[in-house]
């Protein structure tokens, strides 16, 4: 057997490419979009992708199987649980409780496993050749490494009410077949830490079901279904904004993308007829490089490992986009972009210059250090806005200050003052970056960000309250 883990850092997000050696055939689970990566794997292995896998319709990324499928010939294995509402739009082998897929000498066992999902489904897999017994679960967003799946993203990203209760006592039921599972048995999830589908995922890549048995939290509670719903809903992460349109996506007929698009450099004249517009300019270098001088109305959305997350929070699927970056981030970039399906990027520029030659006047960030922030502060002249997720704020925040997460602030800025100086911040400044930009793009001019945030404030041993 070959096995490769292959993880996207920027999405936590893990997918597997499995093969049967003495058939020279391979499957791959849950793919990301930018499938080169699994037909280069197939090449240098020798092997030919033959059944492509999905453990459910996913949320936080949009998957490569139809591009992986158009490119291969591959067939598309999928659930067929859940219900009507819960059925893929496009042609595909159907999947059920206890069904066998056969890849050489491998063999998959379908396991339902609903709770994050109502179709949701893990993938038992058996070597033939070395024994009878499983030697690996592929459990995608149902068991993590210390944790479990979220059950509230229906309700809580795509609107489906009086869903995610449900969901929880349908996860209370499922981890009982994880239970019976033998202890040595490998689980490889579909995510890591850092990851928008649990509350608290692991940061190494696998487990066994014998090590989660002892150590993840849901497994403490197998005499108590309701204390096990009400701690697996309480204090979810915020589910990032994009989340409804790739459970849209992910199950419908969709346009396919089969390569990595190249972008198209804008000149001066193009980028300020976009602008006019109506176009997004998204600022992807350094917090602190943009601080120093920046295009008016452009958001500061750092190239880091959060950048595609961020990025789904403010651009829609409908409006071109374009893109500041370094020619030599470009193809990471538009990877991380298509992973989740903002495919519509207008072009881009390499720098402010382009900007510059046009004629047009940077702008500056005003930050601010932890005494100026203290001086503001004790004089009660200003508004104080903590940007952080909801269970950051309620673990402990500065006196006062108000709770608007970053995500939500384009619906929230009736919220923010524009009479009084404001102070924003989040954790170590990058969130308080893209606010800034964001209000300073809607024409606020009395912020102040506090970008060392809450690191620095607790660093120095500032009181916080909860």
């Amino acid at each position: 057997m070959y096995f490769q883990h292959i993880y996207d850092k920027s999405l936590a997000q893990g997918s597997y490419f499995i093969g049967c050696q003495k058939a020279g055939v391979a499957a791959v689970i849950d793919p990301k979009r930018d499938v080169d990566t699994y037909l280069d794997i197939a090449r240098e292995q020798k092997m030919q992708i033959t059944h492509i896998l999905e453990t459910h319709i996913h949320a936080d990324f949009l998957t490569g199987s139809r591009e992986l499928a158009a490119l291969t010939g591959a067939k598309m294995y999928l659930s067929d649980e859940g219900g009507p509402e819960w059925q893929y739009e496009f042609d595909h082998v159907g999947l059920r409780d206890g069904s066998i897929i056969q890849l050489g000498n491998l063999e998959f066992r379908v396991l339902h496993t609903p709770g994050h999902t109502p179709e949701s489904i893990s993938f038992l897999l058996t070597d033939k050749p070395a024994g009878d017994v499983p030697v690996m679960l592929f459990t995608g967003d149902f068991v993590f490494v210390g944790d479990i799946g979220r059950p509230d993203l229906l309700e809580k990203a795509a609107g489906m009410k009086g869903t995610q209760e449900p969901g929880a006592h349908q996860m209370y039921a499922s981890l009982k077949k994880f239970s019976a599972l033998p202890p040595y048995v490998q689980v490889w999830p579909g995510h890591g830490a850092g990851s928008a589908c649990g509350k608290a995922l692991g940061s190494v890549p696998s487990t066994t079901t014998g090590y989660e048995l002892e150590r993840n939290w849901a497994f403490r509670y197998n005499d108590d279904e309701a204390g096990f719903v009400e701690y697996l809903l309480a204090d979810q992460p915020e589910p990032p904004k994009y989340f409804a349109m790739m459970k849209k996506l992910n199950k419908a007929d969709r346009p396919l993308l089969l390569k990595v698009p190249t972008l198209q450099a804008l000149e001066k004249d193009e980028l300020q007829a976009a602008l006019n517009k109506g176009y997004k300019l998204i600022d992807t270098r350094d917090k602190t490089t943009f601080a120093a001088g920046y295009i008016p109305g452009s958001i500061n959305v750092q190239h880091n490992n959060s950048f595609n997350t961020w990025a789904g929070w403010f651009l829609d699927y409908q409006t071109p986009f374009i893109i500041l970056a370094d020619p030599s981030e470009l193809d990471e970039i538009t990877r991380k972009l298509m992973r989740i399906g903002l495919d519509n990027i207008y072009g881009y520029i390499p720098s402010v210059k382009v900007w510059e030659d046009a004629g047009g006047k940077l702008e500056k960030e005003q930050v601010i250090s932890l005494d100026e922030f203290k001086d503001l502060y004790q004089h009660d002249a200003i508004q104080l806005i903590d940007l952080r997720g909801a269970t950051e704020y309620k673990a402990g925040h500065i006196k006062g200050a108000d709770h608007v997460f970053v995500g939500s602030l384009p619906e929230n800025m009736n919220r923010i003052s524009k009479d009084r100086k404001v102070v924003i911040h989040c954790q170590s400044g990058d969130r308080a970056t893209i606010g800034y930009s964001l209000l300073a793009g809607k024409g606020y001019r009395n912020v102040l960000n506090f970008s060392e945030g809450m690191n620095k404030w607790l660093q120095e041993e500032n009181p916080v309250v909860n």
